[in-house]
């Protein structure tokens, strides 16, 4: 039995690397089963302290010291690292090793997917190609050779510009790649292989000329325009947003079918899950383009904040990756809907990042240590990242915070920076002191504010009292107050806003930064109450509580000019009649409630996506933060009573939208994509109904559709509903795209997220499901457990056995993926009793069993 969990790495312990290698010559011979990795690198001494290397796997040929062989006296090895001792105070280091990527089923380092080769290096995966003080802070000149077999691999590519090519005897072919900007070795890539191009160029606010191209599976080029066009749209909008040309004349998107991750930022070779890459008309829905667009411009973005800033260490990875989701936010939202892009974002904030932060995988934005690298990469990092920096934008301003941002760019371009580093440049921006803004990062937990009103009618003063309060986490149990930026409003009820003393129109950011507060406002005399509307745009991540009635929200609802504040009073209102419903099963829903919730939808048909994101309810992961203990099964059951009496309400109004023609010919766009998704959002709610009719209208919408996006969302909407139309629609897309692998993966997807743990288990033994393969695995592991979380936590144990088998086979060929999948059990001591015997009996299942590093920190973070 192995118990034992990685060994912690903790901030406080950081030392800077005690040499610089300026730069490094790495020379490639390309073979799946035995590639020679030959590395020369010029080093110097910075300060006291060995010379050690990490390495991982690799097996020695060939070690040298300013050109001598070593002996094995002269240097230490254990599975980890190389150590040297005694070394001068500068000197060349040379190794030659040989790896297996056609061996690597992690997907770490250098590996080969689909007969190609393709690397991942971010975390720690360049110690599984070469020795290397595989760290952030160490930043090199990369210089690249590799030779393949040309009629296996005809294309070559890695970081930076291209230099020499040709031919060499028995049917080989070389290429170099020169990459100018130092780089820490996270940022390394390479792809070799046959592909398809799809190639365009741009020409940056400098005048220079950049050729793009994006590199796909044979006969997928077309698929790849949309890739494209958002690569573009993401160069123009960092020079017209952030002043930030790119910066190399070469700039490559490759597609790889086996990938961890969505996509990565390598200078100059972002390499993406082709997920993220590959789309048209017939096979993508509007949310594979959206995301596109999103994760394209992320990743483009990281070009400046990411590359030419990098982090010190992993511990300031929010610095990198928070920022960047605030900037693909905002990009985002200047291409499309702002209103309704905020909604998503909080949407996904909701939905996971604060029940991580309510759950024993709770961690600070900054942590102050970990015991896996890859576990790092969380909601808490990314989303929460990006909503503080989008708060200390409402708290400085838009113009000191651009005005923070050059200065970041120019004193840090060419480093490897810190949380401090950056915040200094905001304070030079504001003169304002952000130490105490600085606790964010150091604190987990979400925020709860509570909001107290008193009204004095005879000096026209509304008094307004402001607590703040973190619940405890992991490890800290006592919290410090925090800078909450709160953007208010005083609301006339007319659909205007009210005068008062120090408002401008109406308007002020109310800074809460100390644990309670108390705010006056006066207006003129004798006017009548205002309604207080508080943090309009979601201006910082916490939790509003106001002791309000349904009567109360209603009119604050009806009076609210944020479409944020709209949308999220109905999700308050709702999420108190789900728990009404599941505390009194026999008693029917609110009908005024329901009224008052379609008749905002009818009202808002002019902005149809905004008007579909009225229809969602509360999803049942951001329920499971309200109560505790929470039955998963009962919250289920009383949300579908909820959503069924709005589909009855809406009943006619579904029909009518759904009886208008679907725009022809599709296109991506936000305009389209708004309509489709009010039409999608009538056709769950034709699901919610439950009926046989509604299975035959379902399923001749399904044959009907003409996109994606309506296909799936009949599909979605008749799985719950035992019918024969529902057997014939899953066999009927699984026959039209079963040699479409993106596709199909929506296929498991739609069946997992609404079946039970049976199909999942089914899903699971299907021929098509690869465990090799992270996409197929996350379409029913991560499909069933973090988004069927009824199914998943059921009383009789059955959905947790199913995840759990799955994990456990993953976690053999790739860790990540497997600890990733844990994390879906982070809400099992919340569950009630029954449900939580049994998540916490698989836990400990599978940490007796013997689990890899990764899968063995989060269980027993979970655990612990």
């Amino acid at each position: 039995m192995r118990t034992d969990t990685p060994v912690s790495v903790k901030l406080e312990n950081y030392t800077p690397y005690p040499f610089a290698i300026d730069n490094v010559s790495l020379d490639f011979s390309l073979e799946p089963e035995a590639t020679r990795v030959r590395t020369r690198m010029q080093v110097r001494r910075l300060g006291p302290g060995e010379f050690v290397l990490d390495g991982v796997g690799l097996l020695l040929n060939s070690i040298k010291l300013n050109g001598d062989e070593l002996s094995l006296e002269d240097y230490e090895r254990d599975d980890e690292t190389l150590r040297l001792r005694s070394v001068p105070d500068a000197f060349t280091f040379e190794t030659e090793v040989v790896i297996n990527p056609a061996a690597n089923t992690a997907l770490s380092g250098l590996y080969i997917s689909g007969g190609r080769f393709c690397s991942q290096c971010e975390a720690t995966g360049f110690r599984h190609i070469t020795f290397w003080p595989d760290r952030p802070d160490v930043m090199s000149r990369f210089h690249v050779r590799m030779d393949a077999d040309k009629a296996r691999y005809p294309i070559l590519l890695s970081n930076g510009t291209p230099g020499d090519s040709g031919d060499l005897p028995d049917g080989r072919h070389y290429a170099e790649w020169d990459d100018p900007h130092p780089k820490p070795s996270y940022l390394f890539a390479l792809c070799a292989g046959d592909y398809d191009v799809w190639r365009d160029s741009f020409t940056t606010m400098n005048g220079d000329h950049v050729d793009l191209g994006v590199y796909v599976d044979k006969g997928q080029a077309d698929r790849a325009q949309w890739a494209m066009e958002s690569l573009k749209a993401s160069m123009k909008w960092d020079e017209e947003r952030f002043g930030r040309a790119y910066d190399l004349g070469v700039f490559n998107i490759v597609a790889v079918r086996d990938f961890n991750f969505g996509a990565m930022e390598n200078k100059g070779l972002n390499i993406f899950n082709s997920a993220y890459v590959l789309a048209n008309p017939e096979s993508a829905t509007d949310a594979d383009f959206e995301a596109i667009e999103s994760i394209v411009g992320h990743e483009y973005f990281h070009n400046w904040t990411g590359n030419r800033i990098t982090c010190r260490d992993w511990f300031q990875l929010c610095l990198k990756e928070g920022l960047t989701v605030f900037r693909d936010q905002e990009f985002s939202s200047d291409l499309r809907s702002r209103p309704v892009q905020r909604i998503k974002d909080v949407m996904r904030l909701r939905g996971r990042q604060f029940a991580e932060d309510a759950g024993p995988l709770a961690h600070p934005v900054r942590p102050q240590s970990y015991g896996s690298i890859d576990n790092l990469y969380t909601a808490t990092v990314y989303e929460k990242g990006a909503e503080l920096i989008r708060a200390l934008t409402v708290l400085i301003g838009d113009e000191a915070f651009n005005r923070g941002m050059q200065i970041y760019f120019d004193e840090f371009d060419g480093t490897a920076s810190t949380i401090e580093d950056f915040y200094s440049c905001f304070e030079k921006a504001s003169g304002r002191d952000l130490s105490q803004f600085r606790i964010w990062y150091a604190q987990a937990g979400t925020p709860e504010v509570t909001v107290d009103e008193s009204w004095d009618e005879k000096k026209s003063t509304l008094t307004i009292k402001l607590t703040q309060k973190t619940p405890a986490t992991p490890k800290q149990s006592e919290k410090k107050p925090v800078p909450i930026p709160l953007r208010a409003a005083l609301l006339d009820g007319r659909g205007g806003h009210c005068t008062a003393d120090g408002w401008e129109n109406g308007e002020t950011v109310i800074i809460l930064d100390e644990a309670k507060k108390k705010v006056e406002v006066k207006l003129p005399e004798g006017a009548a109450r205002p309604l207080l509307s508080i943090n309009r745009e979601f201006s910082a991540p916490v939790r509003i509580k106001r002791d309000l009635g349904t009567a109360q929200l209603l009119e604050l609802a009806s009076a609210e000019t944020d479409p944020f504040n709209i949308w999220d009073n109905f999700q308050t209102l709702s999420k108190t009649e789900i728990f009404r419903l599941l505390d009194d099963p026999q008693s029917p829903p609110d009908a005024e409630l329901v009224r008052a919730i379609a008749d905002a939808v009818r009202h808002n048909e002019s902005d149809p996506a905004f008007a579909a994101l009225l229809t969602a309810l509360p999803e049942i992961g951001e329920l499971f933060q309200e109560r505790e203990p929470v039955d998963p099964t009962g919250l289920n059951e009383a949300r579908k009573r909820l959503r069924h009496a709005l589909a009855e309400t809406l009943m006619v109004d579904a029909s009518r939208i759904l009886s208008e023609p679907t725009p022809t010919p599709f296109a991506p766009n936000a305009e389209q994509a708004g309509i489709r998704a009010l039409r999608t959002a009538m056709i769950g709610l034709t699901g919610a109904l439950g009926t046989q009719d509604a299975a035959r209208q379902l399923k001749s919408l399904f044959d009907q559709a003409a996109n994606m996006t309506e296909k799936l969302a009949c599909l979605r909407s008749l799985i719950p509903i035992e019918s024969m139309e529902r057997d014939e629609a899953i066999e009927a897309f699984y026959a039209d795209w079963k040699d479409n692998p993106l596709v199909i993966d929506k296929w498991f997807a739609v069946q997992a997220g609404q079946g039970k743990a049976a199909d999942a288990e089914r899903l699971s033994q299907h021929p098509d499901f690869d465990l090799s393969n992270p996409n197929r695995v996350r379409s029913v592991a991560a499909a069933f457990a973090m988004t069927n979380l009824a199914e998943f936590h059921a009383p009789d144990g059955s959905g947790h056995k199913v995840i759990g088998d799955i994990i456990e086979e993953a976690d053999k060929r790739n860790p990540a993926l497997a600890a990733r999948l844990l994390t879906s059990f982070e809400q099992w001591k919340k569950l009630e009793p029954v449900a939580k015997a049994s998540a916490k009996a698989t836990l400990e299942r599978l940490r007796d069993g013997g689990l890899s590093k990764n899968a063995m920190d989060i269980v027993a973070r979970a655990l612990d």
